[in-house]
């Protein structure tokens, strides 16, 4: 399959920033809530955004909590925070040949500008689609339909690239194929039952897949 552009989420996909988010929420839910919460409680917060949850957790406390967040999340990130190794390479090749590269995220914008900026992968990404930027969150298509209305495609000519079920269901819900990595996925028994068109277990195996396509 000869594809015309690239989307890729970010936590799981690009990067591994799991522990910051845990962090960062624990953060301010010690501080403003008395309590902190286990990978799988934050996990199931997911879907909305990070303000969104923090909103929902601590509405009273939100502006403040927000701030301390964000703030957690950014001053941390620079030691808490890398690029799976070989994937900068993927990106500059599929940059170099010309194809269009997309960000779809549940994140947030603001959480997503951090992270782009500080691990240098902004430079890639023509298309940036967040929690934020969309009407439903995924499994909704939506940003996959932006990138696909924006660079002209026909939505089988691209390949999404993810780490969870949601990414799979929402490439299914757009027509485009989908890329399942496995190298940090939480749901890793779930995506590997959910028929996606591709699994890669190693940065590796999806880099001499992408070389082949491009």
């Amino acid at each position: 399959m000869a594809y015309q552009g690239f989307i890729f989420d970010i936590d799981g996909t690009l990067t591994a920033t799991g522990d910051l988010i845990i962090s960062s929420f624990n953060h301010v839910t010690e501080k403003y809530m008395k309590r902190s919460y286990t990978l799988n409680e934050i996990i199931d917060f997911f879907g909305p955004t990070e303000e969104t949850i923090i909103r929902q957790l601590m509405e009273k406390d939100f502006d403040a909590a927000q701030i301390d967040y964000f703030s957690f999340y950014s001053a941390n990130h620079s030691t808490m925070v890398n690029v799976y190794a070989g994937l900068e390479d993927v990106l500059k090749s599929i940059k170099k040949k010309g194809y269009p590269l997309g960000i779809y995220t549940g994140k947030g914008r603001r959480s997503t500008l951090i992270t782009l900026k500080e691990t240098g992968l902004s430079r890639y990404f023509d298309h940036v689609m967040t929690g934020d930027d969309v009407k439903t969150h995924k499994p909704s298509p939506e940003g996959i339909l932006s990138f696909a209305e924006k660079y002209h495609l026909n939505t089988d000519e691209i390949l999404f690239v993810g780490d969870s079920i949601h990414d799979i269901k929402a490439a299914r819900n757009s027509g485009c194929h989908i890329a399942s990595v496995l190298w940090d996925s939480y749901g890793k028994e779930e995506v590997e039952k959910s028929g996606s068109d591709y699994y890669f277990y190693t940065v590796d195996e999806f880099a001499i897949f992408v070389n082949s396509l491009i």
